[in-house]
């Protein structure tokens, strides 16, 4: 029986988003390994405190760390963690999830350096690390894409009448939320009844500045806060086109669920997007915050029926090899 040490963000019962780290550990259960997790502590210090007294207590019990790794202030944890490891000589896999990453490699070279090239693998979600890690030299590098329960997403067809958005993202600037409700007053010009769902907990002030700019702009927005998996996959049957405006990614777990639950995609074309998506194959894209160039994407999704079914169609083909019980063999034959 394998032990592995999920190291992230565990911080679902303070009201964020689950992680990379809930979601894979979940899983991972569920094919009968044993899983310990850090940190669930809110603050920054205590987390960082609570991850290294789990790697010494767990580290000689586990056969592998598995470290979730970001580009901005978790690349830290990433670093002191692997460190860690090393010096108890555990063996750690960083799951590379920051979008910014290749910016990351270029600033911090020498200690993305003494993450990476030590670990015993590190697994890029997206192609669109895998070949920025390649470019570089690192050599123990394997692709496993991020992976859904596709059986719990229900696809509904959509009719292409009225523009209904929705929106699914965590409130941090990152994501650029308020260029969404930008979108919807300008499309509303075209399409008075257009509506917009925003669905995700606050991370930053961009929340307060979001809801700000369209209370100040007279715009009906609906923000429903965090919701389950289950409870926005349902919510998704009232919506036919899925937003995501973000300046940077890598491979959105939200934007596959999208795919799976039939919705169209518009999105910018930042990171890792255009490894996942197509432009007018299964998704139609963007520059970063162009907010002109995705009211036209819009019109022409409504005005084009045909292209918004064409598209739906090729995303849910793609969306098929992001299934679980596809994805789940890679792991096995990297956790033997």
């Amino acid at each position: 029986m394998k032990r592995i040490l999920c190291i992230g963000n565990n911080l679902v019962k303070h009201g964020n988003t689950a992680t990379s780290i809930v979601v894979m550990g979940e899983m991972f259960e569920r094919e009968g390994y044993v899983v310990y997790y850090a940190s669930s502590k809110q603050h920054k210090l205590l987390r960082m405190m609570d991850m290294i007294l789990k790697t010494i207590r767990y580290g000689s019990k586990v056969d592998y760390v598995l470290i979730d790794t970001y580009s901005t202030v978790n690349f830290w944890y990433a670093l002191i963690i692997s460190q860690l490891c090393r010096l108890m000589k555990v063996k750690y896999i960083p799951k590379l999830l920051g979008g910014d990453l290749p910016n990351r490699l270029n600033k911090s070279r020498f200690w993305c350096d003494l993450i990476f090239k030590n670990a015993y693998q590190n697994v890029a979600p997206s192609p669109y690390l895998f070949t920025a890690f390649s470019k570089l030299g690192y050599k123990n590098l394997v692709l496993i894409p991020n992976s859904i329960d596709l059986g719990n997403y229900s696809f509904h067809k959509k009719k292409f009448d009225v523009p209904k958005i929705l929106w699914v993202r965590s409130f941090a600037q990152l994501y650029n939320p308020v260029l969404a409700v930008k979108v919807l007053l300008a499309i509303k010009n075209k399409y008075p009844m257009a509506q917009l769902c925003m669905v995700g907990p606050k991370k930053d002030e961009s929340y307060e500045s979001t809801v700000d700019f369209a209370t100040q702009n007279n715009v009906e927005v609906t923000f429903t806060g965090k919701l389950s998996k289950k409870e926005w996959a349902d919510l998704s049957q009232r919506y036919n086109l899925f937003l995501n405006t973000t300046h940077f990614d890598n491979t959105p777990v939200s934007v596959i669920e999208a795919m799976a639950l039939g919705l169209p995609i518009i999105s910018t074309n930042v990171g890792g997007i255009p490894y996942l998506l197509q432009h007018e194959k299964n998704a139609l894209l963007v520059n970063d915050n162009d907010l002109d160039g995705m009211v036209a994407q819009i019109e022409r999704l409504f005005s084009e029926p045909h292209l918004a079914n064409n598209m739906v169609s090729n995303a849910r083909d793609l969306v098929q090899g992001f299934d679980w019980n596809i994805i789940r063999k890679q792991w096995f034959d990297l956790l033997r």
